[in-house]
This record gives C-alpha cells, sequence and structure tokens, in this order.
C-alpha cells in the first residue's frame, strides 16, 4: 500500500497546487462590467471557455453585466476603436 507521501504532487508532505488565474489578481477587475466580443460571449457560455475583455480581463462571464459600472479601460479602448468595432477596420 502506498502512503499519500508517496504521490508525485507531494514533496516533502506539502501538497503543491499549480493554478491559473483567470482575473488580475488586483481585483479590482471583479467590481467591473467588460466590452467582450459578442460572438466570444456567446461561445463562451457554450464551451465554458475564458473570454478575453478589451483591457486583458481573462474570465469565464458568468454574472450579469447591467449590475455593474463599465470598466473604465475597456470604455476608453472601445471609444478609440474604429467604426468597424474591431483593430484595422475602416
Amino acid at each position: 500500500m502506498t502512503s499519500p507521501l508517496d504521490s508525485p504532487e507531494i514533496s516533502g508532505g506539502t501538497l503543491l497546487e499549480e493554478r491559473t488565474s483567470l482575473s488580475h489578481e488586483d481585483g479590482d477587475h471583479e467590481r467591473f462590467a467588460h466590452y467582450v466580443e459578442k460572438g466570444k460571449i456567446v461561445e463562451s457560455a457554450v464551451t465554458g471557455e475564458p473570454v478575453k475583455a478589451l483591457c486583458g480581463k481573462v474570465w469565464i462571464p458568468n454574472r450579469d453585466p447591467s449590475n455593474f459600472p463599465v470598466c473604465p479601460q475597456c470604455q476608453e479602448i472601445h471609444a478609440g476603436l474604429p467604426k468597424g468595432g474591431k483593430p484595422g477596420d475602416k
């Protein structure tokens, strides 16, 4: 019988855990609604894959954005986009 301490994930009696963070560490981004391509939101709802906002925040959408103010960084970036909505569009 093997001991839990013989597991390759455990070193020196301490459990090692790898974790990927899906949002910024400062937590401020959690207080805002973010701009993301509409198609990406729909895709995320179907696949469960994270999306990336204009400001760089990466997360899995799961709340009603109308309950939060718009992210100032996303709003600034969005205002600077050409009318087509994507960089490079004219």
